[in-house]
C-alpha cells in the first residue's frame, strides 16, 4: 500500500503497480457502460472533454491536455494523473477516492460540490481556481501547489493539509476549516481570516496571519501618515 504522509496527514495513493495487475491502453475516457476500469489514457490533445454519471477506476491519465473539460458526477478511484493541463475545468458533484495529482495545471477550473477522500495535489498548479461547497470525507494533501487566488467558498475541510503551497491572495470564505493543517506555507497573504477558525499554524506564522489581516482590514499606520 503506497503512502504520503505529511506530518499528521496521510492519503492512501492508488495502488496500480502491484504484481498481476495490467493496465491496457485505452484511446478515451468515454465508456458505453459509464465504466472505465484498469486502463492508461495517455498523450491526448483535446478540443473538449465531456463526462458525465461515469466511473474511473484504478487507471492513469498521463499528459492529457483540453481546452475545455466538463466532468458532472463522476466517481473516480484509485487513479493517477500526471501531467495533465485541463485549463477552465468545470468539475461539479461526484466523488475522488484514492487519487493522485501530480504535475498538473487547473489554472481557472471549478470544483464544485465534489468529495475528496484521500486526495492528493502535489507541484499542481491551480491558480484563480474556485473550490466551492466541496468537502473532505477524508484526508487531502496539496504539496508544494501554486494556489494564487484559489477560492475555498463554502468548503468542509477537516483533516486537510497544505505544505510548502504559495497562497498568495488565497481566501477562505464561509465553511468549516477546523483542523485544517496551515503549517509550514506563508500565510502573509491569505484571505478571510475570520474563517480560519480552529485551524493548526505554527507560532512563527501568528505574524503572517496579523499580517494578513492588517492588510485585509486595510488599515493604516499613524507613522506612515503624511506629517503636517
Amino acid at each position: 500500500m503506497r503512502v504520503r504522509t505529511v506530518r499528521q496527514t496521510s492519503v492512501t495513493l492508488p495502488a496500480l503497480d502491484e504484481p498481476g495487475r495490467d493496465l491496457s491502453s485505452v484511446t478515451s475516457l468515454a465508456s458505453g457502460r459509464g465504466r472505465l476500469a484498469e486502463f492508461v489514457y495517455a498523450d491526448a490533445d483535446l478540443r473538449e472533454l465531456d463526462l458525465a454519471d461515469s466511473q474511473l477506476l484504478d487507471g492513469r491519465v498521463l499528459r492529457l491536455r483540453s481546452r475545455r473539460a466538463l466532468l458532472e458526477e463522476l466517481r473516480v478511484d484509485s487513479v493517477e494523473f500526471s501531467g495533465c493541463e485541463l485549463a477552465a475545468l468545470r468539475w461539479s458533484g461526484g466523488k475522488l477516492s484514492r487519487v493522485a495529482f501530480s504535475d498538473c495545471t487547473f489554472m481557472g477550473s471549478t470544483f464544485e460540490n465534489v468529495a475528496f477522500d484521500n486526495v492528493l495535489f502535489d507541484r499542481c498548479r491551480l491558480d484563480y481556481a474556485t473550490f466551492a461547497a466541496s468537502r473532505a470525507v477524508g484526508p487531502v494533501i496539496f504539496s508544494e501547489c501554486s494556489l494564487t487566488e484559489v477560492s475555498f467558498d463554502r468548503c468542509d475541510l477537516p483533516g486537510a493539509c497544505f505544505d510548502g503551497c504559495r497562497m498568495r491572495h488565497t481566501e477562505f470564505e464561509t465553511g468549516r476549516y477546523r483542523g485544517l493543517d496551515l503549517r509550514n506555507n506563508d500565510l502573509s497573504a491569505v484571505r478571510g481570516i475570520p474563517a480560519l477558525r480552529q485551524v493548526v499554524i505554527d507560532r512563527a506564522q501568528v505574524l503572517q496571519l496579523a499580517d494578513a489581516l492588517v492588510a485585509e482590514l486595510e488599515i493604516t499606520f499613524g507613522e506612515d501618515l503624511p506629517t503636517a
